[in-house]
């Protein structure tokens, strides 16, 4: 049976998060002697899209794809380098004629991979079904590979949990991303996928998920627009381990990453 060790880096805020993971993603692809990376990358340019630079980055640190969402277009260079870059993705489901890719299959020393990115719609903006985009993604993978890593990036844990049950036994993993908390609700569903609600963000967490805080409280305490400014203090890793067969797909190991751990106890 071939094992595919493979890393998800939950979504990167700016260069807090850049700076994260340049330090310690090199020893996590050691430690979990990881075949395949994958990150989200669509908070990575300063807490809004990516462009080239990170994309480089990112890609030249080990990350194998770059996924995105709904904050992938917030800068108007990232659209430039969708066009150019079929490793950097953003959601499939976006109106026809949207530039750049949905998803990507990786030739890899261990046979090929595909990473489908999909938005969710609930509390989010009105885009083509992602159900019924996944549907179509499958289809076209069937004849390519069995291993299929799906980045849900959704609002609503509801949504993604009813898409965790469609897609159970047809991808290797469904790994919920957007709303930067990690859950703890890890785990193999009956038929073989792996799934999260929310794998986390990789950045500061002395924020308000990855803002700094006086804006944001402005924001919510006038309902008013504020700046966005990227916090920089309490950086944490967030990511997700998967080990799935090669051949049927399946996923047969999953580990939640957090790093380093938050202090729930306070000794004198």
């Amino acid at each position: 049976m071939s094992q595919i060790n493979i890393l998800f880096i939950g979504d990167i805020i700016g260069k807090p998060g850049l700076d994260m993971v340049n330090i310690w993603l090199p020893g996590l692809i050691q430690k979990y002697k990881a075949d395949f990376v994958i990150a989200n990358g669509e908070n990575a340019a300063d807490g809004k899209g990516c462009t080239t630079q990170e994309g480089e980055f990112l890609f030249n640190l080990g990350v194998n794809v770059i996924t995105g969402g709904n904050h992938t277009w917030d800068k108007f260079q990232s659209q430039d380098y969708l066009k150019n870059e079929t490793r950097s993705l953003r959601p499939l489901n976006y109106p026809r004629g949207t530039y750049g890719n949905g998803y990507h299959i990786a030739e890899t020393s261990k046979g090929k991979i595909a990473v489908l990115n999909l938005q969710g719609r609930t509390f989010m903006p009105v885009i083509d079904c992602p159900f019924r985009g996944a549907e179509w993604a499958l289809s076209k993978f069937k004849k390519e590979t069995s291993v299929i890593i799906v980045d849900f990036h959704a609002e609503a844990t509801a949504e993604k949990i009813a898409m965790s049950h469609f897609l159970d036994g047809k991808v290797s993993a469904l790994i919920g991303t957007h709303t930067h908390i990690q859950t703890s609700d890890e785990r193999i569903l009956p038929n073989g996928t792996a799934f999260i609600t929310d794998v986390g963000m990789t950045g500061p967490y002395d924020s308000v998920i990855g803002m700094k805080v006086l804006p944001a409280l402005n924001r919510f305490l006038y309902q008013t627009p504020q700046k966005y400014e990227t916090a920089k203090d309490s950086v944490h890793l967030c990511g997700l381990f998967l080990k799935v067969d090669g051949e049927t797909g399946k996923t047969t190991e999953v580990e939640r990453i957090l790093f380093p751990e938050f202090i729930t106890k306070v000794t004198e």
